[in-house]
């Protein structure tokens, strides 16, 4: 028996690869599907089953071309209704795999079709969870997602949440290995830890959400309590993961690569979305005016569904060299799929051809320091959480997930400072705010985590444990 995490950083996902004896079960794949592919050629093994846990809203899943090209069987938890050709099993149905089985255990509460996979090892002994979004390191799926397509309330979606768990999770045993869907950083919890393997022993010593002497009312203040609005992306990545979607390749193909003037008259000519993908050291030495700024370095595709609120929009790349495709298939993840095409040989083509760029003004954080007398406008751009727990204080919270919301707040006339924890997320925020005509926003470098090492006072640290 072969158990495989396949993680994506970026999306803070695992999908599985599971083989035995020539037979395998891939679980929550990826969009781009050849790596699994690449894996049972060289295995000489066949994919049978394609298990997945839900109708993903972070992320647009692999099941569709993977079934295409292989002929594996799709399989949902019951009351999923996809439109394509799938297997929606019973509640308790065993699938077998070569000398190993998955049990399909429908955990409803994340969302209606909600289903962990229980792998038995050849001995009948339950030996992995395959938990999907039911149940996290650290904490289990937010009941938010699903109101209105169940019809039913947060609170509502909770109870069955906290039902599943008890009824079909906690009475497993405590060596029972737990492989969720996500790690921190997802925004399908609020709490992650960032391990991504564990055992369920663990989880109901640790995980709040699992105490054992928690009632069901207790479960929905807590795990109700917080929540921050989903990214506007999610609904848009349930309805192709529902319905279905055009392969990844097919997508690469379309993408054209332009020169500096062909690129510059397609933008202007389509009103596409300038992303810049390079490290933010590059794009503040230099980028195409107006271009938005989201690195490939850091959390690249969930900040695109949440800050491109059209994903139909069209989009031109400037890239480093090398990673346009990578730069098309990562946005497809969550189903931007309009990308035109690309600056053919990146940002220094743009340069040499002697057209007009911009560049955004950092300070480091000692050189902030030193202006603190003068009063400076500053706004701190982390997460609700992150500055609930921990701000320099009078500087107020404009969370770069909700920047649409703030735009008001930022003056045009005079300069104003931002900062996030290390560097990138304040680089977003600037770059979207300069293509709107902020030309005196001021990024500074390393983020908060600098700031503290000077003399600008900041609010006494607040375990975010306590902030649930």
């Amino acid at each position: 028996m072969v158990i495989e995490q396949i993680y994506t950083g970026c999306l803070a996902q695992g999908a599985y690869y599971i083989e035995s004896n020539g037979e395998v079960a891939i679980i929550d794949p990826l969009r781009e599907v050849q790596p699994y592919l690449d894996k049972v050629k060289q295995n000489n093994a066949t994919i049978k089953y394609i298990f997945e846990t839900h109708f993903h809203a972070d992320f647009v899943s692999g099941h569709v071309t993977l079934a295409h090209k292989t002929g594996a069987k799709i399989i949902y938890g019951p009351t999923a209704k996809p439109s394509f050709e799938s297997y929606i099993a019973k509640d308790n149905e065993v699938f077998t795999l070569g000398d190993i089985t998955i049990t399909c255990l429908h955990t409803p509460g994340h969302t209606m079709e909600s289903s962990c996979y229980l792998l038995k090892d050849k001995t009948g002994k339950n030996y992995a969870l395959f938990s999907g979004d039911t149940l996290f390191l650290g904490d289990v799926g937010r009941p938010d997602l699903a109101q209105k397509a169940a019809n039913m309330t947060q609170e509502e979606l909770a109870g069955l949440l906290y039902d599943s768990l008890r009824n079909k999770i906690m009475p497993l045993e405590d060596d029972v290995i737990v492989y969720p869907a996500h790690g921190a950083g997802s925004a399908c919890g609020k709490n992650l830890s960032k391990e991504t393997v564990g055992t369920l022993g663990e989880q109901k010593n640790t995980n709040y959400a699992l105490r054992a002497d928690m009632t069901k009312d207790e479960f929905i203040k807590e795990v109700t309590d917080g929540l921050l609005p989903p990214p506007a992306y999610f609904p848009m990545n349930v309805q192709l993961n529902k319905q279905g979607y055009d392969d990844v390749y097919t997508i690469v193909e379309k993408a054209s690569a332009f020169n500096s003037d062909d690129f510059e008259n397609i933008a202007n000519e389509t009103n596409a979305l300038i992303l810049d993908v390079r490290h933010q050291d590059e794009f503040e030495e230099g980028h195409i005016p107006n271009s938005i700024f989201i690195g490939l370095s850091g959390g690249f595709a969930p900040w695109v569904g949440a800050l491109i609120l059209d994903y139909k929009q069209p989009i031109l790349l400037v890239t480093p060299k090398g990673k346009e495709e990578e730069t098309i298939i990562r946005l497809s993840r969550v189903g931007y799929d309009n990308t035109i095409g690309y600056l053919d040989g990146g940002f220094e083509t743009w340069k040499k051809s002697g057209k007009e760029y911009d560049t955004i003004t950092s300070v480091t954080a000692t050189q902030l320091a030193q202006k603190w007398h003068e009063n400076p406008l500053v706004f701190d751009v982390r997460k609700p959480g992150e500055y609930q727990s921990e701000h320099i204080e009078n500087v107020p919270s404009t969370p770069l997930d909700f920047i649409n919301d703030f735009v008001a707040e930022f003056p045009k006339e005079k300069p104003f400072y931002l900062h996030c924890a290390g560097g990138y997320r304040s680089m977003i925020a600037a770059s979207i705010l300069k293509s709107r005509g902020y030309h005196n926003v001021i990024n500074v470098l390393g983020g908060f985590s600098a700031l503290k090492q000077t003399e600008i006072p900041v609010t006494n640290y607040v375990c975010p444990s306590t902030l649930k």
